[in-house]
């Protein structure tokens, strides 16, 4: 799964402007009274203004073999959010290593470099291997429900997790990391609550494209 454009909402826009094109240092692309929209490699963050607010959980791939050089990079930048004194997570399950990190709204941000994607690179990192949008957090009541929404109209599948506690659906590329609030009642790695907070979200899959969006903790497709 490609994520090609992923919407979130903040009512700190001038705040969250700042933030990632000065100290994430990304391209501005659009910037309207009430939205910015930064590119993230392949990928579109947009960010819109609204009053009513719940944080996210998002990730963004990098190259696979650069956690190192992304951990100093981002240090220079903001402060990491660690876990039993950790800079950097392994998932061996995955193969991958993630940084985390807060936004201007508290939204936790993670950088993460997966071993097994075609991605590695010999280039000094900076903002341009910020590569794509990788995950999004989707908190629920019902995976199940949600699973069969995607994989009925996208064919995603389950990549890794189960329908009970957590699951992740998509593959490396893209992924929703869709958890049940009832048995998982914190974010790693800050044990921050999880919000079911609303988001529009346009991506790619087996050459075929789709809109989708989560808003009052219901998903729904918008062009199928």
């Amino acid at each position: 799964m490609n994520i090609q454009t992923l919407e979130l909402f903040t009512p700190n826009l001038e705040k969250q402007t700042t933030f990632y094109a000065q100290v994430l240092d990304l391209k501005i692309i659009e910037k309207t009274s009430t939205s910015v929209a930064f590119q993230i490699g392949s990928s579109i963050l947009k960010l819109t203004y609204r009053k009513a607010f719940a944080p996210y959980h998002y990730a963004i791939n990098i190259p696979g073999n650069q956690e190192q050089e992304a951990l100093k990079w981002l240090k220079e930048r903001v402060g990491i959010l660690t876990y039993e004194n950790n800079d950097i997570q392994y998932f061996d399950f995955w193969d991958a290593y993630a940084i985390y990190f807060y936004d201007e709204d508290g939204n936790i941000g993670e950088l993460i470099a997966r071993r097994n994607l075609p991605n590695h690179s010999n280039r000094p990192f900076d903002s341009q291997s910020l590569l794509e949008i990788g995950e999004i957090g989707l908190p629920t009541f019902n995976i199940e429900q949600e699973y069969r929404l995607l994989n009925a109209h996208a064919d995603l599948p389950i990549f890794s997790g189960s329908l009970e506690r957590f699951c992740a659906i998509g593959d490396e590329q893209g992924l929703f990391i869709v958890i049940n609030k009832h048995l998982k009642k914190e974010w790693f790695p800050t044990k921050d609550k999880p919000w079911s907070a609303d988001f529009n979200i346009t991506f790619s899959e087996k050459g075929k494209e789709y809109s989708l969006a989560y808003k009052n903790e219901i998903l729904k497709f918008l062009n199928h």
